[in-house]
Formats: C-alpha cells, sequence, structure tokens
C-alpha cells in the first residue's frame, strides 16, 4: 500500500495565503500573464520540480515530478489569468490594476496547486509523474487550445486531468461533482452588417442595416431551446451587444454590429445552433441588399466529465469526509478544462465557496482563504486514489 501524501503545515498554509493575497493585488488579462507566471516560478523553486516548462501555450508554466517508476501520467490544473473588472471590494489586498481583478478565484486556484507543489517537494508520488499546469488564458477560452497545440504538451500529456473550481452559493468546503457534461460550451457569435451610409435627409439612396438588425435580435434569441435545467437539448442564444451607425445626426447609418453568445449542453447540439444562426444571419443580410460578415471569439467546447475520473474524485472525497452530490450539475458557465478531454480520464470538481459570497465575476468578490488548504487535501486525496486504482 503506498503512503499517503503527507499534509500542509500551518506555516505552510499562512505562506499560501500571503500569497494567494499577492497575485489577487497583482492580476493580469488573458495573454498577458507574464509577471504572474514568473511569480508562479519563483514560488515553485523549494519545491525543486523534475522538469519545469515556461512559454507554455503563452504564459503558461508546467512543473512535473517524476517518481522514476512506471505510473499514471496526472495532470492537476489552474488558471493564471484575471479579468476585465474594476474590483469594488474594500479587503486590504484589493487589486492595484485599475479595470482587472482576480473576481474568478484563479488567484485562489493558483494556491491549492502550488500547496500541492509543497507537498510533491516533500514527497513525490510512489508511481508515474504528477505535472502541475498554470494555464494561460482561460477567461477568453485560448489558453487549452493553445497549451495543447504546443509542441511540448506531448512530452506531459497525462493519462488523468483534474481541476477544482470555486463556486460561490454552495457551501463552504461542498463539493459539487458529476459525471458527464458538467458546463456547457460556448462561443461569442460577432456579426457584422455592412450596407451603404446615406445622408439624413435622404436615407433612401443609401442601404441600411436598421431593419435586419431589429429583425435578428429576437429571431436569434428565439433560438433558444430546451428545458432551464439543461436537458441534452438544451440550447441558449444571448443578445449581448447591438450597434447601428455612428452617434452621428447627419448620416444615415450603412454598417452594424451585434455580438451573440451561443450555448449548448452538448458540442454536437453547438454545431447545429451555429448553423441556424449564420443561415438567419445570411437571409437576413440578402433581403436587405446587405453583406454580411461573421467571426468568433471566446470558444469554449463542452466540459465533460468522465465516468473513471469521477470516481476516483468522489472516492477522495469520501475518504476526506467531504460532502458533495450532482444537484445543480451541469452548469450553464463555459470553462476551457475540458480540452484536456479526449483520450484523458478528466474530471473537474466545484468547491463550495459559502451560501453567501458574491457571485463570480462579481465586481466584490474575493476567494476565500479557508479554502486553500481544502482544496490541496483534495487533490493529494485524488492524487492518492489514482496510484491505488492503477
Amino acid at each position: 500500500m503506498t503512503q499517503p501524501m503527507p499534509q500542509l503545515t500551518n506555516a505552510q498554509i499562512v505562506t499560501l495565503t500571503d500569497w494567494r493575497r499577492s497575485l489577487h493585488r497583482h492580476p493580469e488579462l488573458s495573454g498577458h500573464e507574464t509577471q504572474t507566471a514568473a511569480r508562479v516560478l519563483k514560488m515553485l523553486q523549494p519545491s525543486a520540480p523534475d522538469r519545469v516548462l515556461t512559454g507554455l501555450g503563452g504564459d503558461g508554466l508546467a512543473a512535473t515530478y517524476d517518481s522514476g517508476q512506471p505510473g499514471p501520467h496526472i495532470l492537476l490544473r489552474c488558471e493564471l489569468d484575471a479579468l476585465p473588472i474594476q474590483e469594488i471590494g474594500d479587503v486590504p489586498h484589493r487589486s492595484t490594476m485599475p479595470g482587472v481583478a482576480h473576481l474568478c478565484g484563479h488567484d485562489g486556484h493558483m494556491a491549492m496547486l502550488m500547496g500541492v507543489a509543497h507537498l510533491l517537494g516533500r514527497q513525490r508520488p510512489k508511481r508515474g509523474v504528477v505535472t502541475l499546469l498554470f494555464q494561460p488564458a482561460e477567461e477568453d477560452g485560448a489558453g487549452a487550445a493553445r497549451v495543447l497545440a504546443d509542441p511540448r504538451f506531448a512530452d506531459i500529456r497525462p493519462s488523468h486531468a483534474f481541476a477544482i473550481h470555486n463556486l460561490p452559493g454552495l457551501p463552504l468546503g461542498h463539493v459539487m461533482l458529476g459525471s458527464g457534461p458538467v458546463m456547457c460550451g460556448s462561443r461569442g457569435m460577432r456579426v457584422r452588417l455592412s450596407g451603404r451610409t446615406a445622408h439624413a435627409s435622404e436615407p433612401e439612396k443609401g442601404t441600411s442595416p436598421m431593419s435586419a438588425l431589429a429583425r435578428l435580435m429576437p429571431a436569434l434569441a428565439g433560438l433558444s431551446h430546451g428545458k432551464p435545467d439543461m436537458d441534452d437539448d438544451f440550447r441558449l442564444a444571448t443578445i449581448c451587444h447591438a450597434r447601428l451607425g455612428e452617434p452621428a445626426f447627419g448620416v444615415a447609418p450603412g454598417e452594424a454590429e451585434l455580438f451573440v453568445t451561443l450555448r449548448s449542453l452538448r458540442n454536437d447540439q453547438m454545431e447545429r445552433l451555429v448553423h441556424a444562426a449564420e443561415t438567419m444571419v445570411q437571409q437576413a443580410a440578402r433581403q436587405d441588399g446587405l453583406h454580411a460578415n461573421i467571426d468568433y471569439h471566446d470558444v469554449f467546447l463542452t466540459t465533460e466529465n468522465t465516468p473513471g475520473a469521477t470516481n476516483i474524485a468522489r472516492a477522495a472525497l469520501d475518504r476526506l469526509a467531504i460532502a458533495h452530490d450532482e444537484a445543480g450539475l451541469p452548469l450553464r458557465p463555459s470553462e476551457d478544462f475540458g480540452r484536456f478531454g479526449g483520450n484523458c480520464e478528466l474530471a473537474m470538481l466545484f468547491l463550495g465557496a459559502g451560501r453567501d459570497m458574491p457571485a463570480l465575476h462579481n465586481p466584490d468578490y474575493d476567494f476565500p482563504d479557508d479554502l486553500i488548504p481544502i482544496g490541496v487535501r483534495i487533490f493529494a486525496a485524488i492524487l492518492d486514489e489514482v496510484n491505488k486504482a492503477g
């Protein structure tokens, strides 16, 4: 029987808490996490990883701890990036960056993974390999794809991948976990309609996108379908932004822009939703003599937990006597962790941040530090369970 992973000392918990708050003070946006990655690299050094990959998929960083014995390759993942939102909380460690803040808890996720690094520095896995991935650019959906596209990822491709995301609204320390789709796929659809401007006194001499834009907004929103609690046929189209022409009284508009977020529980459903939305846009443009251009941003696949990884995580939680259930799953938001699936056993766990906490992405959200040792214990127990499972 393998020896269980060690536990954090009180001094280490204090150090991780201080470090988390330092990260909170110095947030960086997706694709610009250079200083955050440097802070991670410095903090990793005492644990003496066997290998460190920097600049992975951008500013990503992966630290590998090798037992030297055959066995599973386990990937534990967290995120580096913050959000383009002005923080309004009054905590002493409030963001020092105007308009940028860690309001999704990624600072806490980094602290949890760094706690695992402390443990692996004291005791390597008994067999196989553990890689800690500090992933860039999760918030815009680009980071996981870039990490996977990096040729060096082939050297750390895992057999199992796990991640924890904090979740306000759940009791502190309670875990939401289930098999199958747990988070929706989504993508931002940007539609640009081009016609011809004219003098405001002679609008008939131009080609205005006004009518097409007015028709498209309710029509695209009408593509939504399925139960609010998300059956397999769930899809949602949300109108997020619309602009018509320029703010001038002398010009009849010749162009318009529309932002729509498309969301579905399954990837094949997303393909059908995209086709329906694009067909609708092209038909509206042709009807009014306009040119339509469509492009996509913030593309997320469905995050789907595999049965094997889910069972491993459940066993770990049971051993720790941590309450867990799958009530409330799947969730409507998106996460790019699902891209690490495919040939890999994969599970994302949702760790309760407290019932009365502000929601994620709220301007006054702050990750509860009490979750740091809980998250570390869960990750450590998962590592033990994977090795037991063979």
